[in-house]
């Protein structure tokens, strides 16, 4: 792959995620589920973007999921669902980043919600 290929895929990923950010702000009421998938890993955050401060974290890093990715982003969609009920989080916003709804996106989307997460 060129570096103008590769400099041009990266310009249209942050296009993707700026359009998705721009709707999705988190609030004290309402604060912003962020998820990062990565060839190997799933991290997903609770934040609140109006004092920009990260409320929850739950991650797949270090933990003993052995399987597919998919089965990585389920038990992180669960245990971020978990860590929000302790913090007394209910609602949320999903901002999927440059990802479509689709996949290990999804997978982590609706263990959440089966959680008690709402969005």
């Amino acid at each position: 792959m060129s570096q103008d290929s590769l400099a041009h895929k990266k310009f249209r990923t942050g296009q993707r995620q700026s359009r998705v950010r721009k709707l999705a702000r988190g609030t004290a009421e309402r604060p912003r589920l962020s998820i990062h998938i990565t060839n190997q890993q799933v991290s997903a955050q609770i934040i609140n973007d109006e004092i920009g401060k990260t409320l929850v974290y739950a991650s797949s890093v270090g933990k003993k999921n052995e399987g597919s990715m998919s089965i990585k982003a389920e038990a992180v969609g669960g245990e971020i669902a978990k860590k929000a009920q302790k913090a007394k989080i209910k609602q949320v916003v999903f901002d999927r980043g440059a990802r479509l709804y689709h996949g290990r996106t999804k997978k982590l989307a609706e263990a959440a919600r089966k959680g008690g997460l709402e969005f």
